[in-house]
């Protein structure tokens, strides 16, 4: 159809140009996932080092200072 409208070398440039598009956006689809795969595994990373961090911020607390009551316990006067 477009060699009908185009002289035949205008017209195979252009397919050309569009195969080469279209080859383009396959290859940077490629890309993208590839991208896409490496930033779930870092969000992933991320996310165990921020389990790390709490964990290691609960122990680094002071355990609770038990007492033992000497004497008597008085009763509550509520």
């Amino acid at each position: 159809m477009q060699s009908s409208v185009l002289n035949f070398e205008t017209a195979i440039q252009i397919k050309r140009v569009f195969i080469k598009i279209k080859q383009l956006l396959l290859d940077n689809k490629d890309l993208y996932l590839k991208i896409e795969r490496i930033e779930n595994k870092l969000t992933a990373h991320d996310e165990d080092i921020q389990n790390i961090f709490v964990i290691l911020k609960k122990l680094l607390q002071p355990p609770p200072i038990k007492r033992k009551v000497i004497g008597f316990p008085y009763p509550n006067k509520n």
